[in-house]
């Protein structure tokens, strides 16, 4: 049996999350504000989050510092994986990607999507209805929205514009048909109106290092492991233009033997959505969860490999 890392994306973000890190972060947060000549601790309050940089920061430097708090008292995880922005601290925590490097690229990425969609764009998540309903609806609909994340099996999230999301979700209810709800996140992630912002950030990926991952990297896309610093330098850069195929990943993790699933902070999102995959295993969310706890559960899965 395995064990895997969850890191969640956008949309997960609290307000002073970033003053509720474990102990030891000091470190951390220092180096980021090094990075970007600013104080990082600044990103976390409810107006600063209305900014998509300042939102991706935060869950990059929440998952690594959470991540590492975990590996430095605990076995490290087999396999890793992020939803969306989770990405980068998942290939931080692998060892693929310098945190530095992934300061800098997660600027920049929140940078580029914000400044293409300042306002009027978004995600909603649409509960209760399969995936031909929804490609249904977006064909009625057609505009700017699109497929952006197959979540679970009742849970799939569009992106494009409000007008046209409304337009879905309005359809949807005369129907009687899923629950529409408006996300956290104020741009179109995951579809082709993002291909721009994409191909720019993949030019700064360019001068960046990235290693082979220590630990199996799955990616949130593609739902299969990459091993080749090439093909993960491809994912991270793209995966914001890219279809997220979480209950994908989910699967490919159990059918590799994952039977614990640990969900770094902040929040439980993931959680929910793994259950009904993990039926045969656990899963927790490190938020709220007794370390002593995490830290047994990690053992236990390493003796189980004996």
């Amino acid at each position: 049996m395995s064990s895997l890392f969850a890191f969640p994306g956008q949309g997960a973000q609290q307000a002073g999350m970033l003053h509720r890190l474990p102990e030891g972060s000091t470190a951390l947060l220092e180096e980021a504000s090094d990075s970007l000549g600013e104080q990082v601790l600044a990103l976390d309050s409810q107006a600063a989050l209305q900014s998509t940089r300042a939102v991706q920061l935060c869950l990059l430097l929440a998952g690594v510092a959470w991540a590492r708090w975990l590996m430095q008292r605990s076995p490290a995880p087999d396999y890793v994986a992020g939803l969306s922005i989770g990405a980068y601290p998942a290939a931080v925590a692998a060892g693929a990607l310098g945190f530095a490097d992934a300061v800098r690229l997660v600027a920049l990425r929140g940078e580029l999507m914000q400044r293409a969609y300042p306002q009027g764009y978004g995600m909603t998540a649409l509960s209760g209805l399969d995936l031909a309903s929804v490609e249904r609806l977006l064909a009625e609909v057609g505009g700017e929205v699109y497929l952006a994340n197959l979540n679970s099996d009742n849970q799939i999230v569009i992106a494009g514009s409000d007008t046209a999301m409304a337009e879905v979700a309005a359809k949807a209810r005369s129907r009687g048909q899923g629950v529409a709800r408006r996300l956290a996140v104020s741009v179109p992630s995951h579809c082709r109106l993002l291909d721009g912002p994409a191909a720019e950030l993949g030019e700064a990926f360019a001068n960046v290092a990235l290693r082979r991952p220590r630990l199996t990297y799955l990616s949130g896309s593609s739902a299969r492991p990459i091993f080749d610093p090439q093909r993960l330098r491809d994912d991270l850069a793209g995966n914001m233009a890219r279809l997220v195929d979480w209950r994908a990943t989910l699967r490919t993790a159990y059918e590799r033997g994952v039977r614990l699933h640990l969900e770094i902070p902040p929040g439980s999102v993931l959680s929910g959505l793994a259950r009904p995959v993990f039926e045969q295993g656990r899963v927790l969310a490190i938020e709220g969860t007794r370390p002593d706890t995490l830290d047994a559960l990690l053992r236990q899965e390493v003796a189980d490999k004996r």
